[in-house]
Formats: C-alpha cells, structure tokens, sequence
C-alpha cells in the first residue's frame, strides 16, 4: 500500500492543524464511499417490494419477473468485467461520478416505467452504474484504511451492501405503503446527484497512469494472493448468493404461495429479513477468524434449506420467514469470512480488480439461477421450484463446507511443518 503508507506518513510529519485536516478529509471521503455503497445497494433492492404491485398492475409472470431481476445483475457483471479495474487507472473519484450520475438516470426510468420492457432498460442502466460504482468504491474504502483500526475497510466492504439492501426494501416498503409508487425512485435519484457532485470535491488516493483501455477488456483478473482464498471460498459465495437472488426475485411470491392472505407490504418484507440480518451477523462476527466465520455460514444454509420446505408442507409464514433469516446468517458469515480471506495483503494496484472478480462470482451466482427458477415455476410450479432450489442450495452448502475444510488443513499443514 504504497500510495496510502506515503499519506499517513505526511500526515504524521505535517504541522498538527494541518494533520489534523487531512485526518478529517480521509474520514469524510471514507464516510461518502460507504454512503455511495449502500445506496447503490438500496437502490438494488427498492424494487424487490414493488414486483407484487407490477404484476398485479402490468400482469407479469414469475419468469418476467427474474428476468426483469437478472437484467439488473447481469448488467453489473458486464460492467465489472469492463470496468472492474478503470479506476486503478483513471482514479476512484472520475469513475464514481460518471457512475453515480447514470445511477441517477437509471432512478428516473424505473419512476417512468410502466411495463416489463421500460422496467428492464432501467434495471440494465442501474446495473452498469453499479457495476462500474461497486469496485471503485470498495476499493476507495481499501485505500482509506486507518493504520490505528485494521480492518475497518473490509467490515465496510462487507456490512454496508447488505446493510443497504435491507434499507432499500423497507424504505421502498414504507413508501409504497404512504406515497405514490415512484417515491423512493425520486428521492435516490436525488441522493446519486448528491453524491456525485460531493465525490468530486473528495481526496484522490489513486494516482493515474496508463493502461485504461486496455483495461475496459473483459476479463477477470485475481491476483496470487487471492486466488487460492477465491478457490477455497468460491463454492461458498456462489451458495449464498443464489439464496440471496431466490429470496429477492420469487420471495415475495413465496409468501403469497405459502399464506394467501398475506399483505403485500409483508410480502416483500421476506428480503428485508435475509438482508437486516445479514447486516447483523457482518458485524457481529467481524472479530471472529474469516475461514472458521465462513464455514459456519455454509453450515447454516442446510437448516435455511429445512425451514423453506417446511414452510410447503403446513409450517407456513413462521418458517419462511426463519429460513431467510438463516439464509441471511448464512449470507453475512460467508460474505464476510470470504471478503476477509481475499482482501488479506493485497497490493494497491490489486484492489479494484479482486473486488471486481468478487462481485462478478457474486452476481453471477445471484441471477443466473433465480433466472433458472423463474423459467422452472413456468413449467412446474413455485412450489416445485422452490423444493430443487432449497435441495441444490444445500448441495451446494455441503460441497463449500469441504473445500473450505480441506483448505484450512492445507493451509495447516506448512505452518506445521515450519513449526518443526
């Protein structure tokens, strides 16, 4: 961390008043990167409540429904594999204005739309800006990180997109409930121009050189050190995540399959209780050691799994809902067990990069199989549907609770070995 050791060192040699405003600086651009986190991931799950009433008002079916969700994460990954490293070369701070200003476009659409085909475009624009905002942010945050606190750039890396996509769903919920539909569209639309005017007046801490065309080629580029941490955490990020898309997509029609009767407000409510404890359990378990975090987060899929089936076969609204909060335990261990294990002595030049390859694994995992379920529900029904989802997550659990037990005893063994 060159560039970063440099400025605290000039911020140690400097006149106290002057340390003292630098100080200030680095802690106010850190605080406008986590607010520019969480309100891309809010703005992601704003819509997650409102799908009952598009379907009620336009007529859509489930499958229109994943695939207006997946455009939005679909999008993002075209965005991380083009744009993923743009600011190692061009600087965190012009990447996030461009992007934040599309974000606010993207805001105005979604108030506009009035079908399945205007709600898609928008879903694909908001995609590219989050896309191209997520890396340069997280990586912004790596770059901030405070000597005296270790550690803190990567709880936020972890805790502030599910933190901000449990605000999302109940801010649009609320909205929904006392203000007309498009509401929380206007007002994040305000909130990105705010930022993006805010960012450009923020400390750089990426110095330009050359190499950014060169860099908008999609590819995915993990650097040594991270590679056996994606490796052993891959199978694990995947799981979770396809948890995450099934409960954000199909969750509100879960709720509706399993308790007729229930408000549509409650129904959109299922994700707020995945994503609010997935906050939770990022903070809680941010001192505990990643790889141990990680498998317990795998371990707490399998009864997540049971819940969701239970809830099919008369358990009802009361295990839905306790199988997303397991999935959310499950979703906030692994995310953060896996963050820590890639993000660990990584170079400067390394951030945005790694955090892209992250998030292309994540988002992949996310919509490809909630697109798969809605084609499924199609043609065998939300019930059936939901039962091969629940039984795959937890294969899938099953198969990362090995491959991260087996790494452990890898990464055991040298320290054995030196040891004698």
């Amino acid at each position: 961390m060159p560039g970063v050791i440099s400025d605290v060192q000039a911020v140690a040699d400097a006149p106290a008043h002057v340390a003292h405003r630098a100080t200030r600086t680095r802690t106010a651009s850190f605080a406008l990167n986590v607010s520019i986190l969480a309100a891309l991931l809010a703005a992601s799950s704003a819509p997650t409540p409102l799908y009952p009433l598009y379907q009620d008002q336009w007529g859509l079916s489930a499958l229109a429904v994943t695939v207006v969700f997946s455009a939005y994460a679909l999008a993002l990954l075209l965005a991380l594999l083009t744009t993923g490293a743009l600011s190692d070369h061009l600087g965190r701070r012009p990447v996030l204005t461009g992007a934040l200003l599309l974000a606010a476009a993207s805001m105005v659409l979604l108030a506009s739309a009035d079908g399945a085909g205007s709600l898609t475009i928008a879903r694909v624009l908001q995609g590219v800006a989050t896309g191209a905002a997520t890396s340069a942010a997280g990586a912004a945050l790596l770059d901030l990180e405070n000597p005296r606190r270790p550690g803190r750039s990567a709880l936020a890396n972890s805790v502030t997109p599910v933190a901000g996509m449990a605000t999302g769903v109940i801010v649009s919920t609320l909205l929904a409930r006392f203000a007309p539909a498009p509401t929380v569209y206007v007002l994040l639309a305000a909130l990105f121009l705010a930022q993006a005017i805010t960012a450009t007046f923020t400390t750089e801490t990426v110095h330009r050189h050359a190499g950014a065309l060169r860099s908008l080629r999609p590819r995915v580029s993990v650097p040594p050190p991270a590679r056996r941490a994606l490796l052993a955490a891959g199978a694990a990020i995947g799981t979770v995540w396809a948890l995450g898309g099934f409960y954000s997509s199909l969750g509100p029609a879960l709720v509706h399959l399993v308790a007729p009767d229930t408000p549509q407000a409650a129904r959109g409510m299922v994700f707020f209780a995945l994503s609010a404890t997935a906050a939770l359990t990022v903070w809680a378990l941010r001192r505990r050691p990643p790889r141990a975090t990680a498998i317990g987060g795998c371990l707490s899929v399998l009864p997540a799994a049971a819940l969701t089936l239970s809830a099919l076969h008369g358990a009802g609204l009361p295990a839905v809902y306790g199988g997303a909060v397991l999935a959310g335990v499950a979703f906030g261990a692994v995310s953060q067990g896996a963050l820590r294990m890639l993000l660990a002595s990584l170079d400067e030049r390394d951030r945005a990069a790694t955090l892209a390859a992250y998030y292309i694994l994540s988002y992949l995992s996310m919509s490809l199989p909630a697109v798969a379920a809605g084609a499924a529900t199609q043609h065998y029904g939300l019930g059936t549907t939901s039962h091969a989802y629940a039984i795959t997550t937890a294969l899938l659990a099953v198969a990362a609770l090995a491959a991260l037990t087996s790494s452990r005893r890898g990464a055991a063994r040298p320290e054995a070995n030196r040891s004698h």
